[in-house]
């Protein structure tokens, strides 16, 4: 009798585990596809930026034919992908064309000082930011997810009930540091131009003063 007793204990204590294994795998599922909204929010957040990005750097490069039909193309198959896995593969594409997009406004003073584009390119970077963060937040997930699929014996609870590892979403290394920094805003040459520096007194210094600390260049 006592054997039987300690059999079903044992047996109730195994499915009481399974229950709390099989609702730590359902909860960490919807956290992966909770965290990878977040991160196709703000994908389609930037591209949905990138056509008027295209419009203002074509009002004055309009030459450039072939780096705004590289953007549509890319951005195009980047929006068409389908979970991470795809996302991964057509991000390196569009972000390489995003960054000659780049190259070509560096080439023109008047567009790089121009209101509209700096708004978008800002607007890109703190995108980028967003991007960036989503996707740590989103793989620390799926880290913790695959880890719960492979370990012993919750992988078990895994194989009964079809649990699978969960992708990542990696950026190509050749691309990784371009997306790592975004576009950054340089303002020095719009306000040197805007607001020009104070004439220097021919007197120097008032007396008992001293003069102001030279400001160091931020990396």
């Amino acid at each position: 009798m006592v054997a039987v007793i300690v059999i079903l204990v044992v047996v109730l204590l195994v499915l009481l585990a399974g229950v709390v294994s099989y609702n730590r795998f359902v909860s960490g599922r919807v956290s992966v596809q909770n965290a990878w909204a977040d991160v196709d929010t703000e994908l389609k957040r930037r591209y949905d930026l990138v056509p008027n990005l295209v419009n203002t750097v074509q009002g004055y490069a309009a030459h450039e034919r072939g780096v705004f039909e590289e953007v549509a193309r890319t951005r195009s198959a980047a929006q068409a992908a389908q979970g991470p896995a795809e996302q991964s593969a057509a991000e390196g594409p569009f972000v390489q064309a995003l960054g000659r997009l780049f190259a070509v406004a560096e080439n023109y003073p008047e567009l790089k000082a121009n209101q509209n584009f700096l708004q978008l390119q800002a607007t890109l970077s703190d995108t980028e930011d967003r991007i960036q963060s989503a996707r740590r937040v989103y793989n620390a997930y799926v880290q913790q997810f695959n880890r719960r699929v492979q370990a012993f014996p919750s992988s078990l609870i895994a194989q009964w009930f079809h649990f699978q590892n969960a992708a990542f979403f990696n950026i190509p290394d050749a691309d990784r540091a371009v997306v790592g920094e975004p576009p950054r805003v340089d303002f020095s040459n719009i306000t040197s131009g805007v607001y020009p520096a104070a004439p220097t007194s021919a007197t120097g210094p008032p007396a008992g003063g001293s003069s102001p600390p030279e400001s160091s260049s931020s990396p």
